[in-house]
């Protein structure tokens, strides 16, 4: 397996193609001083050598560089036709890493150039991320691709992505809206040289890494798929799940893939045999796969199956719920003979219903009585994990509430919060509710289904993963 520790740790980085613009290798010298990146930044522009930006010297060539001065990243940032050349001198320095940000390679059928620089590369023993790619994001360190919207604040998600929009995007939702940080992001590309595969083995072996997120355009081989399959079902049984968001599925859709990073998509009924296979969890969109990171973060080390408590404020909404559910094969048990004794001690009878789902009804706005709510659900032996619904109230006393509850309980506690009002300041009280709960590891979800379906994810994964240790635990049974 290739040793990316001088990828993820570099002494130095260099940037070829640099420049004072918002754009190019601009961007890039932008981007690193913008998250004040710690570590030694090295310049290469012949047309503004000598020139300083950001406080350091331009040089012409990455050859200037003394032999005793180490840089184990750099980022190209040049025409597509000056590639060769100054990979070529990459090669030469013994530079181990290069992310290709430079277009116009195979995605617009220039083929022969990306086998040129992929030539190069093999000769020095470079190894290439992209072309056509931001890189790498390491928040750790504050090594970073994008300008404003990514932070130094990490985590145990780790992503890999073909399109460097949807990395920044993704990344960026997570750490500011769903409280859930990237350990190392990835935007790939066309990836000629290094591919998923080499970073999902990576994964592996991480130990900042619990999670991986896939986006997925296309596999160009393969021998690169058979190694996909064996290594996503080497995570899955590792109990490091894999959420893939493979595109692809549409005519339009498989030509604005040739047209981004020059390859081929497969049906989704391959993917979905893919998924049962190795333990992978599809998703259809960014929205499912930041919400699913987001609960395997939050509640991933916590035992959960498909038996669910709910309680809610409305008959409605407690309807709403169940139906959800159900159609994304949850189960709503009914509650124990001793729960219902339980609720009866402190709910009134009066516009409650004692069953599962609970609707509180005008009880519900009583801190207290949501507390001892939450608390009997989760004693129920019938259920594994409690949801509630929260459209408002979003302040100290529930907030300190909800505190408490968790720190007394012993299963899941998940919270959906919908939005029904659309103005600044519901808005600004449930950015607080949310940050808030995210500390407590309590998930927030916008929506009902997306929260079932995050759920029903899961709870599949599992399943799978518990079926491969039951299938072990077989085989040593029988070679007894």
């Amino acid at each position: 397996m290739t040793d990316f520790e001088k990828l993820f740790n570099p002494r130095a980085i260099g940037i070829i193609g640099a420049n004072d613009k918002r754009f190019g290798g601009g961007y890039f010298l932008k981007c690193l001083k913008n998250l004040d990146f710690e570590r030694p930044i090295h310049l290469f522009n012949p047309r503004l050598k000598g020139k300083i930006l950001e406080g350091i010297e331009v040089r012409g060539s990455i050859l200037e560089v003394p032999d005793d001065t180490y840089i184990d990243y750099v980022i190209i940032a040049v025409p597509a036709k000056y590639v060769p050349s100054v990979l070529e001198e990459c090669g030469k320095k013994r530079i181990p890493f290069v992310t290709i940000f430079t277009s116009g390679f195979s995605e617009v059928g220039n083929y022969d150039l990306e086998q040129q620089i992929l030539d190069i590369a093999n000769k020095y023993n470079t190894r290439i991320l992209g072309p056509n790619c931001l890189g790498l994001f390491r928040p750790k360190i504050r090594l970073t691709f994008a300008l404003s919207l990514l932070d130094a604040r990490y985590g145990n998600l780790g992503m890999i992505f073909q399109s460097g929009g949807l990395a920044v995007y993704i990344a960026s939702m997570g750490q500011s809206v769903y409280g859930t940080y990237p350990s190392k992001v990835l935007s790939i590309g066309n990836q000629i040289d290094l591919n998923f595969v080499d970073f999902l083995k990576y994964f592996l072996e991480d130990e900042e890494t619990r999670i991986i997120a896939l986006y997925l355009e296309n596999i160009k081989s393969m021998e690169i798929g058979r190694k996909f399959l064996e290594v996503v079902k080497d995570l899955s049984i590792a109990r490091k799940p894999v959420i893939l968001w493979k595109v692809g599925s549409g005519e339009a859709t498989k030509e604005a893939i040739i047209s981004h990073t020059g390859g081929l998509a497969g049906s989704l009924k391959i993917w979905e045999a893919v998924a049962k296979q190795t333990g992978a969890i599809l998703v259809n969109n960014s929205h499912e796969l930041i919400n699913l990171a987001m609960v395997f973060q939050h509640i991933s080390s916590m035992p959960i199956n498909r038996n669910i408590g709910i309680t809610t404020i409305g008959g409605g909404v407690s309807i709403e719920t169940t139906d959800i559910f159900e159609r994304y094969n949850l189960k709503v048990p009914k509650l124990a003979p001793e729960t219902i004794k339980k609720l009866k001690e402190f709910l009134p009878d009066v516009n409650t219903i004692f069953r599962n789902p609970i609707d509180l009804g005008g009880s519900g706005s009583n801190p207290e009585i949501f507390y001892k709510t939450l608390i009997t659900l989760d004693s129920d032996p019938n259920i594994s994990a409690v949801v509630f619904t929260k459209v408002y109230d979003f302040n100290h006393p529930f907030l300190e509430t909800i505190k408490r509850a968790y720190d007394n309980m012993k299963k899941p506690l998940i919270c959906i919060a919908s939005k029904v009002v659309d103005d600044t300041s519901d808005y600004a009280g449930r950015l607080l509710f949310k940050k808030k709960l995210f500390k407590f590891k309590v998930p927030v979800f916008e929506s009902i289904e997306l929260a079932a379906k995050s759920l029903d994810k899961m709870c599949s994964y599992r399943e799978y993963v518990d079926k491969q240790e039951e299938y072990k635990k077989n085989l040593i049974f029988k070679a007894l």
